[in-house]
């Protein structure tokens, strides 16, 4: 009975491992999720090409920096095309397909881009069945 509790506690996680991977890779094929990821690819791109060109990532609200990407910001004029498809809602603020705002983070070099997920809800890493998504790429 001793050996019989390891393989059957073995063969649970074995099974666990197996729907986390299969709950990742239907989430990848999800053809929404496969939007955001290819809006977010835009968006990185044109927040790359606006430090090029002002030497800063926009700031300010989530409408700052969408007016900052449309070339609508008082402060610099560039429009940067890549982002011109993106949606946006009521307020002004870029959104994921789902119709949540997008989340921005800056740093020194690189941009993060966070979407709450289908459940439009921002919630912790930790938060069992989490479906937030993010997109990030590292300018060296």
């Amino acid at each position: 009975m001793k050996k019989l509790i390891p393989a059957i506690a073995g063969a649970v996680l074995v099974v666990a491992l197996a729907l986390i991977y299969l709950n990742w890779q239907r989430s990848r094929m999800n053809p929404t999720v496969v939007e955001f990821h290819q809006n977010a690819d835009r968006l990185i791109e044109g927040l790359q090409q606006y430090k090029e060109f002002v030497k800063s990532y926009p700031s300010g609200s989530l409408v700052d920096i969408a007016k900052a990407l449309s070339g609508q910001s008082e402060k610099d004029r560039v429009l940067i095309l890549a982002t011109s498809k993106n949606q946006k809602n009521a307020k002004g603020e870029i959104v994921d397909p789902w119709g949540t705002p997008l989340q921005f983070y800056f740093a020194e070099n690189g941009v993060m881009i966070r979407s709450a997920g289908p459940n439009q809800v921002f919630e912790d890493s930790g938060v069992p069945g989490s479906d937030d998504l993010f997109r990030t790429e590292v300018k060296k």
